[in-house]
């Protein structure tokens, strides 16, 4: 099974990729950790290194992909069995933001990443409230008859479990 995820910053994508990863006992993946090197802060991969590994991702059996992106990714829609789209109210979305943003700062809660207040405003601002809903539905608009809007992992889980192959 290959379950492609998208939806806007603070949508649940990492969570319910987990749990879809848990549920079904199939390998997850975060599209951000294809694009970013850890080893250091903003520090991208090559292109060339980026694309090699979401191909060698596309090319495994059975797959959770997760992502906001969706202008390079555009074959893990055509090789996914079905493509959620994550779409929670937009303030549960910024309450999910700021909890990740305390949680991480205080150290509660590993992150990728540092977090900064300046990348907490922009993320609320920029990746959640002006999320081009729009753009996406564009985007994977070929692939409408494996698209599916829902709001949380628990109802990719229900669709999963009456819709599975």
């Amino acid at each position: 099974m290959k379950i492609r995820i998208i939806g806007a910053c603070g949508s649940g994508k990492s969570t319910a990729a987990r749990m879809l990863g848990t549920y079904f006992n199939i390998s997850y993946y975060e599209i951000d950790n294809v694009v970013w090197d850890r080893s250091a802060e903003n520090l991208r991969f090559p292109v060339e290194v980026r694309d090699q590994t979401f191909r060698e991702i596309l090319d495994r059996e059975d797959w959770v992909l997760e992502g906001v992106q969706h202008h390079w990714t555009g074959d893990s829609f055509a090789r996914a069995d079905v493509i959620f789209i994550l779409n929670p109210h937009v303030l549960v979305r910024d309450y999910r933001i700021i909890k990740r943003f305390i949680r991480s700062r205080s150290g509660i809660e590993p992150w990728n990443y540092k977090q900064s207040f300046a990348n907490l405003l922009k993320m609320m601002k920029e990746w959640n409230h002006k999320y081009d809903m729009d753009e996406v539905l564009a985007a994977t608009s070929q692939y409408a008859h494996k698209r599916v809007m829902v709001g949380s992992a628990t109802e990719m889980i229900r669709y999963l479990e009456v819709n599975r192959k």
